[in-house]
């Protein structure tokens, strides 16, 4: 069953905002398994180049700051849920 939650007070915003960081999270968090894929397959091909291996390691790095950074704004995101009495990883998305 479909409930409306966006009520007058601006809990609509939050919503739209919250289903955007979501999406942005799904996407990066993507992004970042293919990252590791790729740098991966840079280090097993790199025949011990210490270029190609310092780059497949840069590649590495910066995938799991960007894991750590999607994580952190969730994180961030339920702390301001609960400051707000708001549930911004579990909107409620209204039907026709």
């Amino acid at each position: 069953m479909w409930t409306n939650k966006a009520g007058n007070d601006g809990s609509a915003l939050f919503l739209f905002i919250s289903n955007i960081l979501k999406l942005a999270g799904t996407i990066a968090s993507l992004y970042a398994l293919v990252q590791f894929i790729m740098a991966g397959y840079t280090y097993i091909t790199a025949a011990g180049d210490p270029k190609m291996m310092e780059r497949a390691w840069a590649m590495i790095w910066q995938s799991m700051l960007g894991l750590l950074i999607i994580g952190v704004s969730f994180t961030l995101a339920a702390v301001v849920g609960k400051l707000t009495g708001l549930d911004p990883l579990n909107p409620i998305i209204n039907a026709p």
